[in-house]
């Protein structure tokens, strides 16, 4: 039996490899506004083990395995022999056996590596504490959709330097663009962590509208991420002068896009008339969850799709 091609972060694929799932994720999407039936993970069966919380994550998998065919089966640690001490190498051992495809969202990312190592099937990371290569993925692509290659093109990354942004750091590597990043004092960015070793794609700023001037893209995240909630208070503090506002937008190009994984925090992170304004795809953005991890799904099961 080959071993199985996972998706534990971004570098897991190739540039071209992503550049296929962006051409992939625009057949797939039109055929599913089209209502024509494509089924080719027909009789697939896809385990999604949750540890965190979730809204898009889980229906965008859940939803994106039937739309192809295939079923789709929720376990969450608590409910399961994982949330009672199980080990995760028995775990994967025995669920791998009775599915074709595992979807964990989960805190750390060694968690997910371990039991990858163990699985006979492909294992995506619907998010980590470090990753969440599945989001950068639809967000990309969204980028893409609207203003066509994102290579020399340049995203403006503003507030915390967590999961999102380091999967940032890995596009701007693989897809040859410049990011620009802000964080405040204390939330600084540690590339050398995800595996990018020098600055060519990326450059800090200490003052985020310095990082917004001239972007094509400006993005950002909650202030407070799942599992940092005892943080909160100091960070609302810290952040203060991070956040997404008109002003900030007016440093970015003139038809710069910007974007927000969601859920969004409106008067924190991002200006409510940022978010809802007319530069916003945070509603496409979302969707393209649903469409990229389609692609994603068929391409770590069937390889390339000529069709």
């Amino acid at each position: 039996m080959p071993a199985p091609r996972h998706f534990l972060q971004l570098t897991d694929l190739s540039s071209e490899e992503l550049g296929y799932l962006f051409e992939r994720t625009t057949q797939i999407k039109s055929r599913f506004k089209a209502y024509q039936k494509y089924w080719p993970l027909q009789d697939r069966t896809l385990v999604m083990i949750f540890e965190k919380q979730s809204t898009r994550t889980r229906l965008s998998f859940e939803a994106g395995m039937q739309q192809l065919g295939g079923s789709a089966i929720y376990l969450n640690t608590r409910d399961s022999q994982l949330g009672r001490g199980e080990p995760v190498e028995d775990a994967a051992q025995v669920i791998s056996r009775m599915c074709d495809l595992v979807m964990i969202r989960t805190y750390e990312q060694s968690m997910i590596e371990n039991f990858a190592a163990n699985s006979r099937v492909p294992v995506i990371n619907g998010l980590t504490n470090e990753y969440h290569p599945c989001q950068i993925l639809a967000d990309v692509y969204t980028f893409v959709e609207k203003r066509g290659p994102i290579k020399g093109r340049t995203v403006a990354w503003i507030g915390d330097s967590n999961n999102v942004c380091n999967t940032w750091l890995q596009a701007a590597m693989l897809l040859d663009f410049k990011l620009h990043v802000s964080t405040p004092p204390g939330f600084e960015i540690e590339p050398e962590r995800v595996g990018v070793h020098d600055s060519s794609h990326y450059q800090s700023f200490a003052d985020p509208m310095e990082a917004a001037r001239g972007a094509d893209l400006v993005t950002t995240d909650v202030w407070t991420s799942m599992g940092f909630e005892e943080e909160d208070a100091e960070r609302q503090r810290a952040f203060e002068n991070w956040q997404v506002d008109a002003a900030m937008m007016a440093q970015a190009s003139p038809d710069a896009l910007f974007m927000h994984c969601l859920p969004a925090h409106r008067g924190e992170e991002v200006a409510a008339d940022v978010i809802d304004g007319s530069q916003s795809v945070v509603w496409d953005e979302a969707e393209n969850r649903l469409h990229a991890q389609k692609a994603l799904m068929e391409f770590l099961l069937l390889d390339r799709v000529n069709d």
